[in-house]
C-alpha cells in the first residue's frame, strides 16, 4: 500500500467526521458557484442588467470566499483535535513529523478536491431553479436562461483548489510542535474544570444590560452614535457570559443538592461544567456569527418594508396627476385626456376624481394652509373606502397624514393647526374642534376640512393646485405597472404611479436583499456546522463515558434524556443569545426609522429558529443512534 493509498483509506475510515466537513465545504462551493453563474451569465455580461447586481454578486462572492477560508480552517482544526491519538500511534510506529504533515496535507487536498467537484455538480443540478428564483427576486425583464457556465466552473474550481491548498499547507504545520505524549493523550488529557470569577460574572450581566438598555432606549440619529459602543459592550458581555457567567451559574447549580442530585442532573452538570471552557469559545463564536446573520437579513428585509409600505401608505391612489406650476388649463386638460387614453388602451377599469386644492392665509400662521371643501374630501374618500367627514357650519376638522408620512412631526403639525383659526369674509373666525388621521387628499402637510356652505365665505386663496386621481380595481397589477411606466415616460414629474414606484424600488433593492440573504444563510449554516464539529469531535470520549455508566445501571430512556439535554444546551444556548441580540438590534433599527418592523423581525428570527430546531432534531437522531450502539 502506497502512502497516497494510506491517506485515501484514512479519509474513508474517518468518514463520520469528514462527512460534516465535506458537506459544509461542498455547500460553500455550491453557493460560490451560484454567484459565479450569475456573474458570468450572458444577461449580465451584455450589460442588459443593472450594474448594481453585477457589482453586488462580485462583492458577495469575495465575502463568501474569505469566510470560507476561516470556516475550512476551523473545520480542519476540529478534525486534528479528534485524531491526535491516531497521529501519536503513527509516530510510535515510525512515522516522522514530515510524513504526518504530508498525510494531513494529502487528506485535506483529497477532501477539498471532491468537495469542489461535488459543489459544482450540485450547483449545476439546481442552477435553473436558482436562476428562476433570482429572476423574480431581482425583478429583471430579461430571462436568466440556463447556459453551460464554463467560466463559472473554471473560476470556482481554481479558486477553491487554491483555497484548499493553502489551508492544507497551513494545517499540516499545526502538529509540528506537538510532543508524542501530547498526541497519545490528546483525547484523554483533561484541561480541568474552568473557574469563574464572581466579579467578571457580574460584569457580564451589567455589560449586557447596559448594551440592551442603550440600544432600546435611544431613538432617531442617536441610534447611529450609540451603535459602535453598544456592539463593543454587547460583544464583550457575550464573551464573559459564556466564559464566566455561565460557568458560575453551573457551579452554583452543582452546589444545590436538590437540583444536582435529581435524576440524571449529576451527569448533565458534571459533563457540562468539565467541558465548559471549550464549549464557551464555540458558543461565543456561534452567537456572534448568528447575530450578524440575523441582524443583516432582518435589517435588509425591514428596510425594504419601510420603503415600500411607507410609499403605499402615503399614496392610496393607483395614479395621481399634479400639474407643474406654470401649466395652463389647456395643458392640464390635455394631460388628463392623455392619461385616460392610456388607461383605455390598456383596458384598465379606473374611477377618476379631481379637485382644485386652494391654499389660504390663516390667523397666526405665516405659511399658507390647505382648506378643503367637505364634498371634495368625501368624493376622494369614497375611492379608497375612507370615512366621510361632515363638519358642522361652525366647525373645522384638522386632517393629518398617517405616521408613515409625518413620523416625528405629526403631533407638532396638528397642534399648530388646532391653535389657529380660519378667518371669514364677514370678519368672524372658525376654530378647529378635532384632529383625525387619514390619507385622502394628495397633500403631505396637515390641512382643514370645512362645511361646503362655510367654504364659500372664506377669503380669496393665495395659491391653487390641481389634483387628479385614478383608482383601479384590484387584480390588474401587471397592467398597472406597465401603465405607470408609460406615464412616467410621457408625463414625467406630473403623473405618479405608486405600483410602478414600488416596482422600481424592488428592482433596485432586489439584488441587495438577494445577496444579503445568501450571505446570511452561509453564515448561519457555518455556525451550525461549528456546533456539529464540537459535538462529534468528542463522540468517542462520550461513547466510552456512557458505556462505563451503562454498566452501573444507566437505562436507555435515561441515556436519551441526558443526551437530549446535552445536545439541546449545545445547539440552543448560543442561538437563544443570538436571537435576543438580533431582537434588540432590530428594535434599535425600528427606533432609527421610527417604523414598526415587528412583523418582519419576527418572520426572520422565527424562520432561523425553526431551521435550527430542524437541524437539532436531525443531529440528535444520528448522535443518539451512535451512542446507543455502545450500551445496547
Amino acid at each position: 500500500m502506497t502512502f497516497r493509498q494510506f491517506a485515501f483509506n484514512n479519509v474513508l475510515r474517518n468518514k463520520r467526521l469528514y462527512i460534516a466537513y465535506f458537506l459544509s465545504s461542498m455547500f460553500t462551493v455550491m453557493v460560490f458557484f451560484t454567484f459565479a453563474i450569475f456573474a458570468f451569465h450572458p444577461a449580465f455580461s451584455d450589460a442588459s442588467v443593472n450594474e448594481t447586481a453585477v457589482f453586488g454578486m462580485g462583492v458577495a462572492g469575495g465575502i463568501i470566499y474569505v469566510f470560507s477560508f476561516f470556516f475550512v480552517l476551523y473545520s480542519m482544526s476540529s478534525f486534528l483535535q479528534s485524531r491526535k491519538k491516531e497521529f501519536g500511534l503513527l509516530m510510535m510506529f515510525g512515522a516522522s513529523n514530515r510524513q504526518i504533515r504530508l498525510l494531513v496535507f494529502l487528506e485535506n487536498i483529497l477532501i477539498g478536491f471532491f468537495a469542489t467537484v461535488s459543489g459544482i455538480l450540485t450547483g449545476l443540478v439546481f442552477a435553473k431553479v436558482i436562476l428562476l428564483i433570482a429572476e423574480n427576486v431581482l425583478i429583471i425583464s430579461e430571462s436568466l436562461d440556463f447556459y453551460f457556465p464554463t467560466w463559472a466552473i473554471i473560476v470556482t474550481f481554481i479558486s477553491f483548489l487554491i483555497l484548499f491548498f493553502l489551508i492544507s499547507v497551513f494545517v499540516s504545520f499545526i502538529l509540528r510542535t506537538n510532543k508524542l505524549i501530547d498526541l497519545i493523550k490528546g483525547d484523554k488529557k483533561s484541561k480541568g474544570e474552568p473557574k469563574a470569577s464572581l466579579l467578571l460574572s457580574i460584569l457580564a450581566a451589567l455589560l449586557l444590560l447596559v448594551g440592551y438598555g442603550t440600544a432600546v432606549y435611544v431613538k432617531g440619529l442617536f441610534v447611529i452614535y450609540a451603535m459602535i459602543p453598544v456592539i463593543v459592550v454587547v460583544t464583550l458581555g457575550t464573551y464573559l457570559l459564556f466564559t464566566q457567567l455561565s460557568v458560575y451559574v453551573i457551579r452554583k447549580l452543582k452546589g444545590n443538592k436538590s437540583i444536582f442530585w435529581k435524576k440524571t442532573n449529576m451527569l448533565l452538570f458534571s459533563d457540562l461544567s468539565f467541558r465548559m471552557k471549550d464549549n464557551a469559545r464555540t458558543f461565543f463564536l456561534v452567537a456572534i456569527i448568528s447575530t450578524v446573520a440575523f441582524s443583516a437579513i432582518g435589517t435588509l428585509y425591514g428596510f425594504q418594508a419601510y420603503l415600500t409600505k411607507g410609499i403605499k401608505d402615503i399614496n392610496r391612489y393607483t395614479f395621481t396627476y399634479s400639474p407643474l406650476g406654470d401649466d395652463s388649463k389647456e395643458v392640464i386638460e390635455k394631460d388628463i385626456s392623455q392619461v385616460n387614453a392610456i388607461l383605455k388602451d390598456e383596458k384598465l377599469d379606473a374611477m377618476m376624481e379631481q379637485v382644485q386644492l386652494n391654499y389660504y392665509q390663516v390667523t397666526g400662521k405665516k405659511e399658507s394652509v390647505l382648506i378643503a371643501r367637505a364634498s371634495d374630501y368625501n368624493s376622494f374618500a369614497g375611492l379608497i373606502g375612507e370615512t366621510e367627514l361632515h363638519p358642522k357650519e361652525n366647525e373645522a376638522i384638522v386632517v393629518e397624514q398617517s405616521d408613515a408620512v409625518l413620523m416625528n412631526g405629526k403631533s407638532k403639525a396638528s397642534k399648530e393647526l388646532m391653535e389657529t383659526a380660519i378667518p371669514l369674509k364677514s370678519g368672524q373666525e372658525i376654530s378647529p374642534t378635532r384632529v383625525i388621521e387619514a390619507s385622502v387628499l394628495t397633500e403631505i402637510k396637515a390641512y382643514y376640512v370645512v362645511n361646503d356652505k362655510i367654504y364659500d365665505q372664506i377669503n380669496e386663496p393665495i395659491e391653487s393646485n390641481h389634483s387628479v386621481v385614478w383608482q383601479v380595481k384590484e387584480g390588474q397589477t401587471d397592467k398597472v405597472v406597465e401603465v405607470g411606466k408609460q406615464l412616467d415616460k410621457e408625463l414625467p414629474f406630473k403623473a405618479f404611479s405608486v405600483d410602478y414606484t414600488i416596482y422600481q424600488i424592488n428592482k433596485a433593492y432586489g439584488p441587495i436583499l438577494f445577496i444579503g440573504l445568501f450571505i446570511g444563510i452561509v453564515f448561519f449554516v457555518s455556525a451550525g456546522s461549528f456546533l456539529y464539529f464540537r459535538l462529534f469531535t468528542d463522540l468517542e470520549e462520550e461513547k466510552r463515558k456512557f458505556q462505563s455508566i451503562a454498566k452501573i445501571g444507566l437505562t436507555e430512556s435515561e441515556l436519551k434524556r441526558v443526551v437530549n439535554r446535552q445536545i439541546a444546551l449545545l445547539f440552543f444556548s448560543p442561538i437563544i443569545v443570538a436571537l435576543i441580540h438580533g431582537s434588540v438590534a432590530l428594535t434599535a433599527l425600528s427606533h432609527f426609522f421610527d417604523f414598526n418592523i415587528t412583523v418582519e423581525a419576527s418572520l426572520v428570527l422565527g424562520s432561523f429558529a425553526f431551521i435550527q430546531l430542524l437541524y437539532f432534531l436531525i443531529v440528535r437522531y444520528f448522535y443518539v443512534k451512535q451512542v446507543k450502539r455502545i450500551i445496547l
